[in-house]
């Protein structure tokens, strides 16, 4: 077979997506799966807001099948605008704003905006798809390990180790994997940093900017405060491009509506781009999301009832697997914040079972999946060590009556293992 581009014989997919597919194979076959894998939402557990809907039906009924203008419909960019003067506080002008089909192609236009082969870009592990966009772009990898101690969310002294030269600082707050959110006063001080970096820097010298991806935003809970650079440190306007939209805000994932605000000549380039890529969001989906933005009354409503139901999934997860863990179980889990996600600790790394010994961490995996019938995301998906004992948990297909004989059959699976000699 003939050789392809370097990038295509290099690129590995989405590890999350394939672990998917082999789920859904089994799952085919009748088998019993309690599958927690896929940052996506079961539309018949948590479907789109009623009126959302309504508003799409609407807008394919007036015959909005036309192409979109290249940096999104003005009403929709409008609408963000409001609904971030509201709810955050930040002030964004219609060329400072970008809709796309969801965040990847913001993403990748961003990236081909900024970097070039070699750059440096700075990212956390774990932490969703950075080594691919970095490897995609040909950038130098400069990673920052994260650690449970800190809720596996990076620290700004943990930063200022690579920033000199540094071309993208990538974060995540809430964040995928670990549904875990950046503090704010750390998120001062690597604001603090950046903007010192750069007024260190000359004229001709590239900036350092943040690609701050901010899906999970409205999906707090507890006392849990979500907080952005810009409104921390309105200076960091002009290096922050944010990464936002609807997919997991209206659990409207397939409906591909996402958009960037940024510096205004950054969000141009990245329009060209897309105008290339045509990576846009229908035109349909365009006009009921803004229609649906300015509905405050229903956004707001649908917001309460929605994460309440998410954040019941969370609680009881999160209770259930402290009860394995006083029972003396190798288990272990961190406190949720935000997202659709848990962070969990599975260490049976050393145990046997039925004489095998559960050597490596992947050993762990399979175990889980043949006799617990538990699908999980091992972190080693997400850039960690592939020997990490720590996984994401995804509720998004979560249904709240199957927890009980889930947590049974992981208990059941776990008492048949023999400990570490």
């Amino acid at each position: 077979m003939s050789k392809l581009s370097n990038l295509a014989e290099t690129l590995i997919g989405s590890e999350i997506v394939k672990l998917g597919n082999e789920i859904n194979v089994r799952k085919s076959k009748g088998e019993q799966i309690y599958n927690y894998t896929i940052g996506d939402f079961d539309p018949a557990i948590f479907p789109i807001p009623a009126e959302f809907e309504e508003e799409i039906v609407k807008a394919y009924r007036e015959h909005h099948t036309n192409y979109p203008p290249g940096d999104g419909l003005l009403a929709l960019r409008n609408a963000v605008t409001d609904m971030m003067r509201r709810t955050e506080g930040i002030d964004y002008k219609s060329d400072e704003i970008q809709i796309a089909s969801g965040g990847r192609p913001l993403i990748y236009s961003l990236f081909k905006t900024l970097i070039n082969p070699g750059d440096k870009v700075i990212y956390t592990v774990p932490s969703w798809n950075n080594n691919h966009y970095v490897h995609m772009n040909e950038a130098a990898h400069c990673v920052v390990e994260v650690f449970p101690e800190y809720n596996f969310m990076p620290r700004a002294k943990d930063i200022q180790l690579h920033i000199k030269g540094a071309a993208l600082l990538c974060l995540c707050s809430p964040q995928n994997p670990t549904g875990t959110t950046l503090q704010k006063e750390e998120l001062e001080s690597i604001c603090d940093m950046i903007i010192a970096e750069n007024a260190s820097r000359s004229a001709d010298e590239k900036k350092l900017y943040l690609m701050f991806d901010q899906m999970y935003w409205t999906l707090t809970f507890g006392a849990v405060k979500h907080y952005n650079p810009v409104t921390l440190r309105p200076e960091m306007k002009a290096y922050t491009i944010f990464v936002d939209g609807i997919s997991k805000s209206l659990s409207a994932t397939g409906v591909r509506v996402g958009w960037s605000l940024g510096p205004a000549h950054v969000i141009a380039k990245m329009k060209a781009l897309l105008s290339h890529i045509g990576a846009w969001a229908p035109m349909a989906e365009q006009y009921a999301t803004a229609a649906f933005l300015n509905n405050t009354t229903a956004l707001d409503s649908f917001m309460i009832s929605f994460k309440k139901k998410l954040e019941d999934r969370l609680n009881y997860i999160h209770n259930a697997f402290n009860g394995l863990q006083s029972k003396g179980y190798p288990v272990a889990i961190i406190a949720p914040q935000a997202a659709i996600y848990l962070t969990i600790k599975i260490d049976l790394k050393g145990y046997s079972f039925n004489g095998q010994e559960l050597s490596v961490q992947s050993d762990v995996s399979n175990f889980l999946l043949s006799e617990a019938k538990l699908a999980i995301v091992p972190f080693s998906c997400f850039g960690a060590d592939k020997e990490s004992p720590w996984y994401r948990m995804s509720i998004g297909t979560c249904k709240f009556e199957e927890l009980d004989e889930m947590f049974a059959a992981l208990e059941t699976a776990l008492k048949q293992l023999t400990p570490k000699s």
